[in-house]
């Protein structure tokens, strides 16, 4: 299966919390810029899209939602920039084994990006994620495990 992490666009600095701080201009160009690639690297729908309560992940997924095809798309309160990598990879590995997916994009924040990257690919050190960063890995979940078959950032 598929599974796709793409971390937030560019947001602003200020805002009255961390959670209300919505994309910029560049952000959403990005982002889409990004996701555009993405889609000419074979992402052309997904079953399930898992996307961060914060405001600049909810835009960010509004900015690129019309490039590909999705089944459907949840706000998931644990992919938050304070999200658990384990939990998160053991909550996405019981998603696919009572759904059946067979592909999966989260939208989500640093430093859970990388290290959830990590989780699905383990023999790999957590990467780095720009903003708009998209990674896309080949999963087994037999195995538990998957390698990297594109990072795409602007």
């Amino acid at each position: 299966m598929k599974i796709y992490i793409m971390r937030h666009g560019e947001a602003e600095n200020r805002a009255p919390s961390d959670a209300e701080r919505a994309l910029t201009g560049r952000g959403k160009q990005d982002s889409v810029s990004v996701m555009t690639d993405g889609v000419k690297h074979g992402l052309r729908h997904v079953d399930l899209a898992l996307v961060s309560p914060y405001l600049r992940a909810q835009q960010t997924f509004q900015a690129i939602s019309h490039l590909f095809d999705y089944t459907k798309q949840e706000t998931c309160k644990g992919i938050t920039p304070y999200g658990e990598s384990g939990d998160v990879f053991e909550y996405v590995q019981a998603l696919v084994e009572v759904q059946k997916l067979e592909s999966l994009l989260l939208v989500s924040h640093l430093p859970l990006v990388g290290f959830l990257t990590s989780e699905f690919v383990p023999t790999i050190a957590p990467p780095m994620f720009t903003t708009s960063g998209l990674v896309c890995i080949e999963f087994d979940p037999a195995t538990r495990s998957g390698e990297v078959l594109w990072h795409l950032h602007r």
